[in-house]
């Protein structure tokens, strides 16, 4: 999940903002916001219908999460020698190209009846996303001026948590009443609008000329970006055993009908940590990391013993999208801090790793769910978070500084 920047050393020429001093090109940015939205939804809509799809598929549960794997598979699989292979195509017709795949694989989606060429389809759906994430925050922070880089960042990234809060929830409803094959029809619809959307109302960028881009093992060995891209790793790694099987724990808890509203619930508070993080990013980047990793481990914390409370289980849910909602902002803007000039290698870096968690997840909780039970997903979440805080706790001087450096978005 993620994206690189090009605003930094290394990268073309910034193409003059046609935005006046001070303000954000709101149309185009909701635009990308709306792209944003559309990979997310895909990425985790099966999360919300997983049931029905194992039965109509004719596979388990564990197997039917693996939708989500081999989305991820597709992602950090590609990301890196895909944004390589286009780096000089124009950034609209990237963008493009990213959307009608995403069109073309929820179609696929809809109609399959065949697991295998399921799977193939979320593959797809994942190499567009590897497209997209790889180029939807440079693109932002091209577009708006220095000082607002940061806040442009934050109004596209409002699409993860619209997608959690309101799409899988709509899905979910809308998979329970027609059928989940309708949900992916309806994202095929949305992809169509959005290319209408795109070519009317973002301004085209050119590409990057050849060797523009740091090499991965001198990125590495930046200050800052190993402690970023670790902390990415095991976080998502624990948002997505619990995610992609929200389903299964809620029904172990006799809550199974109750996935669409404990999702609302997550995806709202998600809304409003996007919205916070936005408004304090500049000056609390640490802070707002740690508190989210707290958030989320006292989330993971009350789910393990929930047991029969409805009401500790939706408290939960709100604090898990506290913790959660503003991660992706927080962890972009830090690595492509840490990078500098290789910045857009950090981001592109941080695409794959972000997805290799995803797909780890689906696997890894899959496991769990077959051979210790839908118990152990929450304190799996538990033991993984302890690492991640000790990590940004450490890393004070680069990394995760208490300020963000002046020239930061």
């Amino acid at each position: 999940m993620s994206n690189h920047t090009a605003s930094k050393a290394g990268s073309p020429p910034r193409v003059v903002n046609p935005e006046p001093a001070g303000k954000l090109p709101l149309p185009a940015l909701l635009a990308l916001a709306t792209a944003v939205f559309i990979t997310s939804l895909t990425e985790t809509l099966p999360a919300g219908v997983l049931p029905a799809m194992s039965a109509d598929l004719g596979v388990g549960e564990p197997a039917m999460g693996q939708s989500v794997t081999i989305y991820a598979i597709g992602t950090a699989l590609t990301a890196i020698p895909l944004t390589a292979a286009t780096a000089g195509w124009r950034r609209k017709r990237l963008l493009l190209t990213a959307v009608a795949g995403f069109a073309l694989a929820n179609t696929v989606t809809a109609v399959s009846t065949h697991y295998p060429l399921t799977m193939a389809a979320r593959f797809l759906a994942g190499v567009a996303a590897g497209l997209a994430w790889a180029l939807l925050a440079g693109y932002a922070r091209r577009m708006a001026p220095v000082h607002l880089q940061g806040k442009a960042i934050a109004v596209v990234m409002t699409g993860i948590p619209l997608a959690l809060s309101l799409g899988v929830p709509a899905g979910t409803f809308l998979g329970a009443a027609l059928g989940w094959q309708v949900t992916f029809l309806v994202m095929t619809a949305l992809a169509f609008v959005l290319l209408a959307w795109i070519a009317l109302t973002v301004p085209d960028h050119p590409g990057r000329p050849r060797g523009g881009r740091a090499p991965i093992l001198r990125t590495l060995a930046v200050p800052g970006v190993a402690p970023v891209l670790f902390v990415t790793l095991v976080l998502v790694l624990a948002h997505t055993i619990l995610y992609t099987y929200v389903a299964a724990f809620l029904d172990h808890l006799g809550m199974g009908g109750s996935t669409g509203l404990v999702l609302l619930v997550f995806g709202g508070a998600s809304l409003l940590s996007i919205w916070f993080t936005g408004l304090h990013i500049d000056r609390r980047l640490r802070t707002l990391t740690l508190a989210g990793i707290v958030l989320f481990a006292v989330a993971a914390g009350a789910l393990a013993v929930a047991a029969d409370s409805t009401a500790l289980v939706y408290a939960a849910a709100a604090l898990w999208g506290l913790g959660w909602g503003g991660a992706p902002t927080l962890l972009q803007t830090a690595v492509g801090d840490a990078g500098g000039e290789a910045a857009d290698t950090a981001q592109t870096m941080l695409v794959s790793l972000w997805n290799a968690a995803m797909a780890g997840g689906g696997v890894a909780g899959g496991l769990l769910l077959d051979l210790l039970g839908a118990t152990a997903l929450p304190w799996s979440v538990l033991l993984l978070l302890a690492p991640a805080l000790i990590v940004v706790a450490a890393a004070r001087t680069h990394g995760f500084p208490a300020r963000r450096p002046p020239t930061g978005a």
